[in-house]
């Protein structure tokens, strides 16, 4: 399956997409002419990583009928230091909250999403680290 986007150049460093009928800006910090009209493009793989697996962590505990209260994914992502920069280290912390959660099924589904399911962490964990912790809140 092959799948294409244009990306158009708007003004100064801001450009924009359509992607499924959503429009997407990205924009660069005022300090490398940008005007922070929008996200920046490698922040955004982090959004990525964090919205691929988090879909595929709520959907295998809903078939394992676990229902948190509330789920979310935060993800740290580390720059190398020479050009080209680019995350050679992430790190996700799978966050839920609620009562009587079983950690077995917690870190079944994770590793499901880690290993086998999740395309964006296939993809990056070719060129970064990934490592992940869940985390329960009370």
């Amino acid at each position: 399956m092959k799948q294409s986007i244009s990306m158009g150049w708007k003004e100064a460093m801001l450009f924009e997409t359509t992607l499924y009928g959503h429009k997407i800006i990205l924009d660069a910090d005022e300090a490398v002419g940008g005007k922070d009209k929008g996200p920046r493009p490698k922040a955004l793989l982090l959004v990525s990583l964090a919205g691929c697996t988090a879909m595929d962590v709520i959907s295998i505990l809903g078939k394992m009928r676990v229902q948190p209260e509330a789920f979310r994914v935060e993800t740290d992502g580390e720059l190398t230091e020479e050009h080209p920069k680019y995350y050679h280290k992430m790190h996700l912390r799978y966050v839920f909250k609620g009562k009587d959660l079983p950690m077995d099924k917690l870190e079944k589904a994770v590793s499901l999403s880690q290993e086998r399911y999740c395309g964006v962490s296939a993809m990056l964990s070719k060129a970064a680290t990934i490592t992940h912790e869940i985390v329960i809140e009370s």
